[in-house]
């Protein structure tokens, strides 16, 4: 990856080969208002939710970390952060997309995951160390497709932007774009936008409107969406009529698998 052009405060480290970014920034200090990125052309046990693995070919796409500390965030508000910054990456894909006919399908997928249409274009694990009631430090590992043209692994349903967009991006572009979305995400928290974030994350919500499939430890049923709590929790409509909140990895969508794209 060629330099990054970055806002002040903002440090970036940038690895050939690692096991995983997140390992990578987990063992180096942040100062308070600073930020780390830490990135990778090739990361060989990138750690996803649901302890799944996250496939991305060497140099093609964007396999990075971000961490930092201090924003302000109460410990029981930490979802407002997880929706910024997936709306970082979000906003960035649409803006590639913009003049495609997928620059409307591209939404958010509870908790994090960022989906074109119902194929899946990017994967996140955010985690968070607290100092009493408030959150200390967020590290976030993220992997979004960019140029891979081939997917081998069992992700449902990968996709990249070159695939739909028929063209290959500037990988270097693509980061840039995503961290300016991350600074404006996290200074609307720093000055107490809570309503708007939630706003925005709601407008891009997967699947929001409408009866879809599910699956709990009580096994597949049909529900919508009623509703998600700052601490992350989500409250689904099943078909019954009862209101059922879950944490995170209590219930999946159930997404049809799709052929891959040439």
């Amino acid at each position: 990856m060629k330099s990054l052009l970055l806002p002040p405060f903002w440090h970036h480290i940038h690895h050939r080969r690692v096991v995983s970014t997140m390992q990578c920034c987990d063992a180096l200090t942040v100062e308070p208002g600073h930020f780390l990125l830490v990135t990778a052309d090739e990361q060989t046990a990138g750690r996803g939710q649901r302890g799944t693995v996250w496939e991305s070919a060497a140099g093609e796409n964007l396999t990075f970390s971000v961490a930092w500390r201090n924003v302000g965030v109460a410990a029981r508000d930490q979802f407002l952060i997880s929706e910024a910054v997936a709306l970082s990456v979000a906003e960035t894909v649409a803006e590639l997309l913009k003049g495609t006919a997928c620059t409307e399908a591209v939404s958010v997928k509870w908790p994090n995951d960022v989906y074109v249409g119902e194929r899946k274009i990017c994967g996140m694990l955010i985690e968070h160390s607290l100092s009493g009631p408030h959150i200390d430090a967020t590290m976030a590992g993220i992997g979004l497709n960019v140029n891979q043209r081939h997917f081998c692994g069992d992700a449902p349903n990968p996709v990249s932007l070159c695939q739909l967009a028929g063209q290959t991006f500037s990988l270097t572009a693509v980061m840039e774009r995503i961290v300016g979305h991350l600074c404006s995400g996290i200074a609307m928290l720093q000055e107490g936008r809570y309503d708007e974030m939630e706003e925005r994350f709601a407008a891009r919500l997967f699947r929001r409107e409408g009866w879809h499939p599910y699956r709990d430890a009580g096994g597949e049923f049909t529900g919508r969406f009623a509703g998600i709590a700052r601490n992350g929790m989500l409250t689904l409509e099943k078909s019954s009529g009862e209101h059922r909140t879950y944490a995170f990895k209590e219930v999946a969508c159930i997404i049809p698998p799709m052929p891959q794209l040439g």
